[in-house]
């Protein structure tokens, strides 16, 4: 009898394991059986021990169709003696790896499609722990699988690659088009709001805006139409359903693209929280318009000053609270305004000047002109005299 662990296979000449013939016997269809030595054990307290080698040797080569030999009696089984397929002599289908929690070469490449990664390894060492697996009995080899798994998972990522773009024109697309949809909605939402911010983030620089927020704002509506259509896109790549058969191998994989039980996180539950996150900022974005005066402190009540010449001055091209902020510090800039007080729900502002000069009422019309909006003068009041 042989002790070799590994002995030539008569079929293919590759090298074959030695396996229990346990494994051969579970493994094999039931009219196949009864052709199975048994080997002797020796039982003890501490357990049984086989007594005598094992005969029996498995091939997992791809160009053979033999997977167990008998190296004493020259008895072979193929593999449709098997109850089971033998996944590493297999090129293409499902090609199963883990027969106690139902990884499969077809189901990495399916998760891997789907989520870009693949936890079949971390499943497999949590769940032999509990509620622990049955290699010897399930597994054609006899022995554990997770160096067949982990062979499997970088055949399934070469296959991706190399099979003119799989992973290109089925998961990219829709991975890279989820991705694009999102930043073009943030910056769409961006850009359909830049007619209330960025005048304000010239002005901070000390760079003149003039005309800007009105030419901003005619493409205000376009853009929030883009906004919308970027959303729509993003929602639809993480929320449409998943179809199976168009990243499982075969039929008979079912539900291969469902995250192993247990696992409470994956990249798909994460790609649905920054949609959500991305929906909140480009919301964020769109409405500015409508709260950023909460945040601009610019009104003057002093401007309505009996003790200041006032001017009433219609303001146009305002287009948001925004705007009110940026005609405000147009018209301080002015010599002699004391005080300004603009309401961008009226369209219009009050300017306190001092009493020593007339209302500089050309100055304030030019420096509005500048800034981007046009003025008219309502009314002007002359100060009243302070009581001595």
């Amino acid at each position: 009898m042989s002790t070799q662990t590994t002995i030539d296979c008569p079929d293919c000449e590759g090298k074959a394991k030695r396996v229990s013939p346990l494994t051969v016997r579970a493994l094999l269809r039931e009219p196949f059986q009864s052709q199975i030595w048994d080997v002797a054990e020796s039982c003890s307290e501490s357990g049984c021990q086989p007594v005598a080698e094992t005969p029996y040797r498995f091939c997992d080569s791809k160009d053979c169709d033999v997977v167990y030999f008998n190296v004493e009696s020259g008895d072979s089984f193929d593999r449709s003696q098997l109850r089971v397929a033998v996944g590493t002599k297999e090129s293409t289908g499902d090609r199963p790896l883990c027969y106690c929690f139902g990884h499969s070469v077809a189901s990495m490449k399916c998760e891997l499609q789907q989520t870009g990664v693949s936890h079949a390894l971390e499943d497999i060492r949590a769940k032999m722990k509990d509620p622990g697996c049955r290699c010897e009995t399930e597994n054609p080899s006899g022995s554990c699988c997770l160096g067949s798994v982990a062979k499997g998972l970088e055949l399934a990522k070469s296959e991706l690659d190399m099979s003119d773009g799989e992973a290109s024109t089925r998961s990219g697309p829709s991975n890279r088009g989820e991705t694009v949809a999102k930043v073009g909605a943030v910056i769409a939402a961006i850009m359909a709001s830049s007619c209330c911010w960025l005048p304000l983030v010239l002005i901070a620089v000390g760079v003149s805006g003039a005309g800007i927020a009105s030419t901003l704002e005619t493409w205000r509506y376009p853009m929030m139409a883009v906004t919308f259509g970027f959303l729509g896109a993003a929602f639809y790549f993480a929320y449409r359903p998943k179809k199976t058969a168009d990243c499982c191998a075969t039929e008979a994989v079912e539900d291969c693209c469902a995250p192993a039980a247990g696992r409470r996180f994956s990249m798909e539950t994460l790609n649905k929280a920054m949609l959500w996150l991305v929906t909140a900022v480009t919301f964020a974005f769109l409405l500015f318009p409508s709260y950023v005066g909460v945040f601009l402190q610019d009104g003057d009540p002093a401007a309505n000053n009996a003790n200041l010449n006032r001017g009433f001055i219609k303001v146009e091209g305002m287009t948001c609270e925004g705007c009110s902020s940026v005609v405000a510090k147009a018209i301080r800039q002015v010599p002699g305004v004391l005080a300004v007080e603009v309401d961008y729900e009226t369209g219009e502002a009050i300017v306190g000047s001092e009493i020593c000069c007339p209302f500089p009422r050309e100055e304030i019309l030019d420096a509005l002109d500048k800034a981007g909006y046009q003025g008219a003068i309502l009314k002007e009041i002359s100060a009243h005299p302070v009581d001595e």
